[in-house]
């Protein structure tokens, strides 16, 4: 039992969308591809002549390939979520643990969105604005669409039902 009188979530904590890891590893593609050519041009314009030519370049590369290997993979693992009979749990995290616990009757507004790269490996983001100005936005990425919506229509309904 929790605080709220609700049941707590965490043992029942759900995996988010396959999709999800693939979204991440393109979105850390995108931001290394410009950084990598970045530093390939500066290597070229400023160690031209050295003889360390060309390592900066190859040391970004290999760093940049590793993080868009491993980084996703571990990100997708650690992101998980539960529903309990008053709470919404999101449970994200590998090198800072984020435990948060939502309460239905605290929810002020819930949005489902979706981007180009959503669409593109079937993933949704589920937006809850809760009452209060710290932390009252919480996200819950790497849900399949209908999921999300499907948990936008469970916690509407709860708060339908407390205020109702």
């Amino acid at each position: 039992m929790t605080a709220d009188g609700g049941s707590s979530v965490t043992a029942d904590l759900q995996p988010v969308a396959p999709g999800y890891k693939h979204l991440l590893r393109v979105r850390l593609a995108l931001f290394w591809l410009p950084v990598a050519a970045a530093v390939a041009v500066a290597d070229q314009q400023l160690l031209g002549e050295h003889p360390i030519y060309g390592l900066a370049s190859v040391a970004i590369a290999v760093l940049a390939l590793a993080i868009v290997a491993a980084v996703p993979q571990r990100s997708y693992r650690r992101l998980r979520y539960g529903l309990g009979d008053r709470l919404l749990q999101v449970v994200r995290g590998w090198m800072f643990h984020t435990d948060t616990l939502v309460p239905y009757v605290r929810v002020q507004h819930l949005d489902v969105t979706r981007g180009p790269l959503d669409k593109m490996f079937g993933t949704a983001t589920l937006v809850v604005h809760t009452a209060g100005t710290h932390n009252s936005i919480v996200t819950l990425p790497g849900l399949q669409p209908l999921r999300a919506i499907e948990i936008r229509d469970i916690i509407r309904e709860h708060v339908r039902s407390d205020f109702g």
